[in-house]
């Protein structure tokens, strides 16, 4: 089981896949200091959120499932509103922008609708999740009273994907085009990139990270690791960065990964 163990942290897409499997290995292995672990989707009491709910009543005193609709600007100030009641001075420690949507196509096939709801989801969602929540992210630095950067003083963890990499499109469009996925995350990756610059002054460290290609709806039954593999993983390379690795692209071994 993963150490890391922030004060507080939020992550979205939470009820299924790897948000799910993220919020029980979070509460799972948690340490005494993890006081608030905020759940976020877009249906909290729907049919496919009933897995999420049973998690949270087996731990209530950590995990708060909250509704958020990251393609929804009121929704997300709602939460945002939400989680700052919850949170207090001690602010948000750690921001994880799990929530996305795949569409399979290539630019032949692929329609202009996918391609916006793809860029909305994927791209605007982690961008408008992170501008409301930045204010409980600046908070939690300032009241860590530690130097440097890390995942248990003020962290933007966003999940892309190496279908993002622009240098291995040669090598693997052919076998799997996902044109308004891969373009996505390219956003994502540039967008995350952009953002370890300008708030590096807060103390709010940002990396993108690989899961791999997961056994989930999203990833298919003829995918590679377990989503408890995957989620092992990225939080043993979340609990090790600091304000070396922000800006990094990495996978979920923590090897870097070409831009």
């Amino acid at each position: 089981m993963a150490a890391l163990a922030p004060r507080s942290a939020l992550i979205t897409g939470a009820n299924r896949g790897l948000g799910l499997e993220l919020v029980r290995q979070m509460a799972e292995g948690r340490s005494a200091g993890t006081r608030h672990l905020l759940a976020c989707c877009r249906h909290p009491d729907g049919p496919r959120s009933e897995a999420l709910q049973e998690l949270a009543k087996r731990h209530p005193e950590v995990i708060t499932v909250l509704q958020l609709d990251t393609t929804d600007l009121s929704s997300i100030q709602k939460c945002s509103q939400q989680a700052g009641s919850l949170l207090g001075a001690g602010g948000l420690n750690l921001l994880i922008n799990n929530a996305g949507i795949i569409a399979h196509g290539t630019m032949q096939t692929t329609s202009p609708e996918e391609m916006l709801a793809t860029f909305n989801t994927n791209v605007m969602g982690p961008m408008n999740v992170t501008k409301e929540f930045l204010a409980h992210l600046r908070a939690a630095a300032a009241a860590s009273g530690t130097a440097g950067m890390s995942c248990s003083k003020a962290a933007v963890i966003n999940i892309s994907s190496v279908l993002g990499s622009v240098d291995i499109t040669a090598q693997s469009y052919s076998a799997y085009p996902a044109l308004a996925y891969r373009i996505s995350k390219a956003a994502l990756n540039m967008m995350t990139a952009c953002a370890a610059q300008e708030f590096k002054q807060s103390d709010i460290l940002f990396a993108v990270l690989h899961p791999g290609w997961v056994k989930t709806d999203m990833g298919g039954e003829g995918a590679e690791i377990e989503a408890s593999e995957s989620v092992g993983g990225m939080l043993r390379v979340m609990d090790s960065l600091t304000e070396k690795q922000n800006g990094a692209f990495l996978n979920y071994k923590g090897m870097p990964l070409s831009w």
